[in-house]
């Protein structure tokens, strides 16, 4: 059981300035006070080994794990969630990928929930969540700390650098929040290092098998960044998939893979050391990948150890791309009927329609290996 030391919410306020841009004309963060919890100093996101940390049993939750559970399952006995998605129907479809479909005729119109219009701030503004019209739908914040063990404040303010945690109303699993980096470079429509390591960290700190984080690309227009992340009781089918490895730093260094015989293409991140540098190379891929208009999604599995990368069609009409739990082969349906009659040749294609081509494949593996030398240079 991991030790977290609950102090007096004095103790650790930021009493810094609030910056610029997290001030909203409708929203503001400076008197908001829900909990908060600090990482501890030590980080498994160092050049410590990464091996040796694996993910805990239920009987020996993790005090994050715990806390994220408990206020979430708080709000949902208060009736902040629109439905109770525990009673969604889910099944395998049969063949051999073993595609998950998830029958919720309660989303609405929309085929993936997404923020409702009234909560989306202007450009300028942190994100779109910043209007959010009621605080019961804040968790905790998140936030790096300096002591040894981690830390629980029972309320404070928003600390400069902080990953904010929502709940969604609309939730397609059990737990689904998202996280909202709240740091200096949060306006910014490219992903960040800064981001990308402290839910990482989020992840490794979950320390649950069944948690997945997702991030998807933000589409043209849009001025926000965000992370959503829920619990699921079995492996998507892509993290079942056979993986090709094409470049290896060695036995705890950096390996890249592409996922084999998967209807999108699809690249695998791991480390067993030196995970804060695949986290720098990742990104600097990503931002690549945004300057030559190709979409991607991110999936984070594996308490933290494993981080998929999607890569949609070039150009792509925004209405078109997936979310990152559909590339990773877990679809949601709202009616009925289509729920089933829905076929693994189906949801084939669906995937092959929105996937990079085999050229546009090879360019980015390439482009993965220049920049993963020139950080081990």
């Amino acid at each position: 059981m991991v030790t977290v030391k609950q102090v007096e919410d004095d103790n650790l306020v930021s009493k810094g300035a609030i910056p610029e841009q997290l001030k909203c004309p409708r929203f503001c963060f400076r008197d908001i006070r829900i909990p908060l919890y600090r990482f501890s100093s030590q980080s498994l996101l160092d050049d410590s080994p990464f091996e040796g940390h694996v993910c805990i049993t239920e009987d020996e939750q993790s005090a994050l794990d715990s806390l994220l559970l408990a206020q979430w399952e708080d709000k949902m006995w208060k009736g902040i969630l629109r439905y109770d998605v525990t009673t969604s129907e889910i099944k395998v479809i049969f063949g051999r990928r073993k595609f998950i479909a998830q029958l919720n005729e309660r989303l609405g119109m929309d085929y993936v929930p997404k923020p409702e219009p009234d909560k989306i701030c202007g450009q300028g503004n942190l994100s779109e969540f910043q209007r959010t019209k009621h605080q019961e739908e804040f968790l905790f914040y998140v936030a790096s700390g300096e002591m040894a063990i981690p830390e629980l404040v029972p309320s404070a303010a928003m600390p400069d650098g902080a990953v904010l945690i929502i709940i969604n109303e609309i939730p397609v699993e059990y737990g689904h929040v998202f996280l909202v980096p709240c740091g200096s470079d949060s306006l910014a429509q490219v992903l960040d290092t800064k981001s990308l390591e402290m839910v990482a960290r989020f992840a490794v700190e979950i320390n649950n098998c069944s948690f997945r984080l997702f991030y998807d690309c933000p589409t043209a227009g849009t001025s926000h960044r965000y992370f959503e992340a829920c619990y699921f009781p079995s492996p998507l089918p892509v993290e079942l998939t056979p993986v090709d490895t094409f470049f290896h730093e060695g036995r705890r260094g950096m390996r890249i893979s592409a996922v084999t015989d998967f209807p999108i293409k699809t690249l695998l991140f791991e480390s067993k050391k030196k995970f804060k540098r695949m986290v720098e190379v990742l990104v600097e891929i990503c931002c690549q990948l945004q300057e030559k208009n190709i979409p991607y999604n991110l999936l984070i599995s594996d308490c933290g150890k494993k981080i998929f990368l999607f890569l949609q069609k070039q150009n792509m009409a925004n209405s078109g791309t997936l979310s990152a739990w559909e590339c990773g082969g877990y679809f949601l349906f709202q009616s009925r009927s289509e729920f089933d009659q829905a076929t693994e040749e189906t949801m084939l294609n669906k995937l092959r329609d929105v996937s990079l081509d085999d050229e546009g494949f090879q360019v980015v593996k390439e482009l993965c290996c220049s920049i993963a030398d020139k950080f081990a240079a």
